[in-house]
């Protein structure tokens, strides 16, 4: 693997890794509560942050999987908490699909990183560039689940 390969699946798991330390103590109830003035709560976070690079790297690949099918009712751009079924996964089930998704991403990705497709509308076109994005990313979304803690917390 190239070095810089290496660099991205290291800042991967440790940027997951903050992710999930800011979530390990809290309850299901907390990760439930979306507090006034905001759209979502903690556990839509979470599934919107596993979603996301998943669904990255399909629109660049064009390929689907039923998982991402599945969660894009709860998780995606635009939906909301109040979509969720008792199908939704609960809290330790997010935290567990996030804990092992970088090591997932990597086994069937690691050597298709630099295959070129068909740029996105952000001009990404290569699965490296999308990963690097969805670094970003969640760092978006752990800085809106620190806010959220501060509320839940008051």
């Amino acid at each position: 693997m190239k070095a810089r390969h290496e660099v991205l699946f290291n800042q991967l798991h440790a940027y997951r890794k903050e992710t999930l330390r800011l979530v390990e103590d809290l309850t299901e109830e907390e990760a439930n509560i979306i507090p006034e003035g905001f759209h979502n709560n903690i556990r839509w976070n979470l599934g919107h942050i596993y979603l996301d690079q998943y669904l990255w790297i399909h629109v660049l690949t064009k390929e689907t999987s039923e998982e991402t099918k599945q969660l894009n009712q709860w998780f995606s751009f635009g939906t909301s908490p109040n979509n969720f079924t008792e199908e939704t996964p609960n809290l330790a089930e997010l935290k567990e699909r996030l804990t092992y998704q970088i090591t997932d991403i990597k086994a069937k990705y690691e050597e298709r990183l630099e295959e070129e497709f068909p740029p996105t509308e952000m001009g990404m076109y290569t699965i490296e560039q999308v990963l690097t994005r969805t670094i970003y990313h969640e760092g978006l979304h752990t800085t809106a689940i620190q806010y959220l803690k501060r509320f839940i917390n008051q």
